[in-house]
C-alpha cells in the first residue's frame, strides 16, 4: 500500500539550498557583532530597497529560517567572512529558531567584513 505521507528529505526543486550560519569548529551560530554598514534595519534604507520589501523579508524569515542572514555575508558579495544572521534582525526580533540556537549552541559574534571602513581600531 502506498504512503500517504511523502518522505521529508526530497530535495525542493524550487528552493536554492539553505547557507549555513553555524560554524562547524566552535559549534555556535554566527551571528554579526553590530550591524553592517548598509544593514537594511538602519534608518535612511541604505540598501535602498523597493517599498514593503523589508516588511516582506521580516515576514518571510518569520515563516521559514527564523533569522535574516546578512547580505555582506552572502558567498556572493565575495564576502571574507562566512553567512551570519543579520544583527539588525537578531536586534529587533526574537523568534523562536533564534531562541533554540542561543540555548542550544550558543552565538559566536563576527565582525562585519566592512569593519575596516566603519569601524577604526582601538
Amino acid at each position: 500500500m502506498d504512503s500517504p505521507i511523502e518522505p521529508v528529505d526530497e530535495p525542493d526543486t524550487g528552493r536554492s539550498p539553505r547557507l549555513s550560519v553555524g560554524d562547524p569548529e566552535l559549534r555556535k551560530t554566527r551571528r554579526l557583532a553590530r550591524e553592517c554598514a548598509t544593514c537594511i534595519f538602519k534608518p535612511g534604507n541604505p540598501m535602498h530597497l523597493t517599498p514593503g520589501r523589508l516588511k516582506q523579508m521580516v515576514s518571510e524569515a518569520h515563516s521559514d529560517a527564523g533569522y535574516i542572514i546578512c547580505h555582506s555575508t552572502l558567498p556572493y558579495a565575495g564576502s571574507p567572512v562566512p553567512p551570519a544572521v543579520c544583527r539588525g534582525f537578531a536586534d529587533h526580533y526574537r523568534t523562536w529558531q533564534l531562541l533554540v540556537m542561543e540555548r542550544l549552541w550558543g552565538f559566536v559574534d563576527v565582525e562585519p567584513p566592512d569593519a575596516g571602513s566603519t569601524h577604526t581600531p582601538e
